[in-house]
């Protein structure tokens, strides 16, 4: 789910699914709306929310797609090949299955 603003355009998958919001005119209403997101998709982990410039959507906008596994000291641990045809999940989730069962010192110690 993607909240579409009604005022500069609205998807037809949130017409479908009865999402309706206006454009936020505050960082706290972006995050409100990000928290909705969240708990209708039950969504587990931590959000990022740019702010109301955009200014994380200008500075990567047209950059080839990526998949990131970030590991508990921070580093990238899994980078894909840009996608949508470079993504291999499987290879992502033998990361994540590693990373999950592994304590922090162990996975620095793997790489």
């Amino acid at each position: 789910m993607e909240a579409h603003p009604i005022d500069v355009w609205q998807d037809d998958d949130n017409l479908k699914d009865k999402v309706s919001v206006a454009s936020p005119k505050s960082l706290a209403e972006r995050c409100a709306v990000a928290g909705t997101c969240m708990t209708k998709l039950a969504v587990k982990i931590p959000p990022l929310v740019d702010d109301l410039l955009n200014s994380t959507e200008i500075a990567y906008t047209a950059w080839p797609d990526r998949l990131y596994v970030i590991d508990r000291d921070g580093r990238i641990a899994y980078k894909s090949k840009p996608g949508p045809y470079g993504f291999r999940p499987e290879q992502m989730a033998e990361v994540l299955k590693r990373l999950a069962g592994s304590a922090p010192n162990q996975v620095a110690q793997a790489r």
